[in-house]
């Protein structure tokens, strides 16, 4: 093989808009400010790199896509060793309040959008906006109380079937 042959084979082509043929799951558990935000930046990112994305919001993290709850998330110190405080602080009255906007403010000096925004990000390129059944049904809630991005609320069943040979993450 000569040495055009192997430069060919490396050289990436940009002119190809077709996706890339990946798809990525996310499962987002949680609905805390800083666990939203690891899945929408990875699904972003994803998107972005034209992998096909798809988010299934349960438990917890129905929080990020209900409408009462998804502008308002928390942030709080305990049980997080990673604020490299002492955890007894976090249970002090205002500390969430204080643990969440300074969160809040790092995140939008670095021009992040809020989560509601993200996920108008996330839909307007292309992303999956899926809900739990079992968690709506536990909670009481019907796709009336959630974002508008989101497509439908299904099982977990059909999830795994509209995900089939994705690579999964959980968060």
């Amino acid at each position: 093989m000569n040495t055009t042959d192997v430069a060919a084979q490396i050289v990436p082509r940009f002119d190809d808009d077709a996706s890339t043929g990946r798809t990525l799951a996310i499962i987002c558990s949680k609905g805390s400010l800083d666990m939203a935000y690891p899945a929408l930046v990875l699904a972003n990112a994803a998107l972005g790199e034209g992998v096909e994305t798809h988010l299934f919001f349960t438990f917890w993290g129905f929080d990020m896509i209900t409408t009462r709850t998804m502008g308002d998330l928390k942030f709080t110190m305990l049980g997080n060793p990673a604020t490299h405080l002492p955890q007894g602080l976090g249970g002090l009255p205002g500390m969430t309040a204080l643990a969440t906007s300074r969160l809040r403010r790092s995140i939008a000096a670095l021009d992040i959008p809020d989560v509601p925004e993200f996920l108008d990000q996330i839909v307007a390129s292309g992303g999956h906006l899926w809900a739990c059944r079992m968690s709506a049904d536990m909670n009481g809630l019907s796709e009336a109380d959630l974002y508008d991005g989101v497509e439908a609320i299904i099982s977990a069943s059909d999830f795994i079937e509209k995900t089939d040979g994705a690579q999964l993450l959980f968060i």
